[in-house]
């Protein structure tokens, strides 16, 4: 192994590879029944191109821009950090129940955890309720547990297991708000520190800077609202979510709301959930947005603010604010296949269950 951890080019070695090779026999397996249980539901599995106008408008995303040699006036082309853009189109177009298994990018990410290209399984139900979209993030990972258990990969008690945390991914995922979880893990009155409107006023972030500095969170006097509550969500929070059974963190602060819609019945919280098992991060959903000026106010402060952190931008994909427009209500879902087969496979990193990772030497 080189670079603190990352593969090396020696994953070819056929020693090397007869090790990986059963974890990697249970991946195809896995990605072959993904297939079988939203084809069983009558979802269609859709392609969508990986060059697109936009990589993504979230403000710590990072995207590969593509040079295609031309030259000229024309527009640069990004391979994408997620489909959604794309399959929200299609859910425009008049699709009701789509999937796809697609080959994402994203730069700046390497670690444990993370691999510059890696497999997003993405959903969509037309018409559908988050509890829905939950409901099958839940039997996901029972699909991966069994999987990896038919395979001969899983751990013999069917115990996940990453760093020092357990799960067990059978059982019925706890559902867990996250103001709840915020005084549970972290000792902090999230609701005392929300946003009135849109953005946080300077008094408010500069009480809830102080409130993290209290309790032991390092927070810096640029930080804004997002950035403490993200630095807070991943030091206190994040760690203990998924122990026993998989945790659906959910009732995210507008704030936060990324591409969600706003809960109708208080607009201070989203409908917006993540699925951890054992501490990972493993889909984050969405109850949809279909307002498009909203999505385009959104899509501003996160690229300000992107500009402000990291000195780039990204430009907005026009057609897919006129397809929001056109879009029915729905709820998406976007899941990393690899962290889901290494954790059902025992694996310690997502290289290990990927065919041909990249390697990064020095």
């Amino acid at each position: 192994m080189s670079g603190a951890g990352a593969p090396s080019a020696l994953w070819r070695l056929p020693e090397r590879h007869a090790m990986r090779r059963p974890r990697l026999l249970a991946r195809t397996r896995l990605l072959a029944a993904i297939r079988r249980h939203f084809d069983a539901q009558g979802f269609i599995e859709v392609d969508p191109a990986a060059l697109q106008a936009s990589p993504g408008n979230e403000t710590h995303l990072h995207g590969y821009r593509v040079d295609d040699g031309a030259g000229g006036p024309q527009p640069p082309l990004y391979l994408h950090t997620s489909p959604e853009f794309a399959m929200k189109k299609l859910l425009a177009a008049g699709e009701t129940r789509i999937y796809a298994l697609s080959h994402v990018f994203r730069a700046r990410e390497r670690s444990p955890l993370h691999h510059p290209e890696f497999v997003m399984l993405e959903w969509y139900r037309a018409g559908a309720a988050p509890h829905e979209a939950m409901a099958d993030c839940a039997a996901l990972l029972r699909l991966a547990a069994r999987v990896a258990a038919d395979a001969g990969v899983a751990p013999a008690d069917g115990l996940w297991r990453y760093r020092d945390r357990v799960c067990d991914p059978y059982l019925e995922p706890e559902r867990l708000p996250v103001t709840e979880a915020f005084a549970r893990h972290a000792g902090l009155d999230l609701a005392r520190y929300l946003p009135q409107g849109e953005t946080a006023d300077a008094a408010c972030v500069a009480a809830f800077r102080d409130a993290a500095a209290a309790i032991g969170v390092r927070v810096s006097a640029d930080d804004g609202w997002s950035d403490v509550f993200s630095r807070v969500l991943s030091e206190r929070v994040e760690p203990h979510l998924g122990a026993g059974r998989a945790t659906l963190l959910c009732d995210y602060p507008a704030s936060e709301a990324a591409l969600a819609r706003r809960r109708a019945d208080d607009p201070r919280f989203a409908e917006r959930f993540e699925t951890y098992a054992c501490g990972v991060e493993l889909a984050n959903g969405f109850g949809e947005l279909t307002d498009a000026a909203e999505q385009r106010r959104r899509f501003a402060a996160d690229m300000d603010e992107k500009a402000r952190i990291y000195g780039e931008r990204y430009p907005v994909d026009e057609d897919f604010l006129d397809a929001l427009t056109h879009m029915p209500e729905a709820c998406g879902v976007a899941l990393g296949v690899d962290r889901l087969a290494m954790l059902a496979t025992g694996a310690r990193r997502v290289d290990e269950v990927i065919w041909t990772p990249v390697a990064q030497d020095g």
